[in-house]
């Protein structure tokens, strides 16, 4: 039995280091200008121990992109409309420094070479955005009119974008204030005047000091 539990830590240890040297693989290379062979030899593993984890770099790729929604938890707890705001700005500001986020960004425009259409990460996050305009509306954040899955895209819409032109101009140095600004320029149309006087933002919403 011990025996046993040492393997599968052991498995557990190199399957997360092979996940980490795709990603920052992915991340500096794109999916196609990466290889097994280089994602092997960042982790330190053979490729023996790559192809017994994954079969393929399309097999690390979905395990990266099909990660991201769980890899972002804001730090302060917040429900609806809140926690939306704090979903986006946590991916922000972790964004600039967690490198399985980034090839998660940097693999976007490549999903469909190794990831089915209802699994890409564009329908994740507008999934796990959409329960939240749900419960802000039953909480009564947002007006009764809006199309809260219409919003949940625009929204993931928006980041994606505020993503891409912030890692040209900036090296993503100002994506939180991209992704803050979206917010305060959708929520007029949108949000009830009393839950956008309630909303927070700021660095402390989405980063853990």
């Amino acid at each position: 039995m011990v025996q046993r539990t040492v393997k599968q830590d052991r498995a557990l240890r190199t399957r997360a280091a092979l996940i980490q040297a795709g990603a920052e693989v992915f991340g500096e290379q794109g999916f196609a200008g990466a290889s097994v062979t280089r994602i092997a030899e960042r982790a330190g593993m053979t490729l023996g121990a790559m192809y017994f984890h994954f079969p393929s770099k399309e097999a690390l790729a979905r395990e990266i992109v099909r990660s991201q929604p769980d890899l972002v938890s804001p730090p302060l707890p917040s429900e609806g409309l809140q926690h939306a705001v704090d979903v986006t700005l946590t991916w922000a500001y972790q964004l600039l420094t967690d490198a399985l986020l980034f090839a998660g960004a940097r693999l976007v425009m490549e999903q469909d070479h190794f990831i089915a259409r209802e699994e890409n990460s564009h329908r994740q996050w507008t999934a796990l955005l959409t329960d939240d305009f749900r419960l802000a509306v039953k909480r009564r954040e947002l007006r009764r009119s809006v199309d809260v899955e219409a919003l949940a895209r625009l929204i993931v819409n928006a980041c994606t974008g505020a993503q891409m032109h912030s890692h040209m101009e900036t090296g993503r140095e100002d994506l939180p204030q991209r992704v803050e600004e979206t917010w305060r320029l959708v929520l007029p149309a949108v949000a009830v005047p009393r839950a956008i006087e309630a909303l927070q933002f700021g660095e402390e919403r989405g980063r853990r000091l």
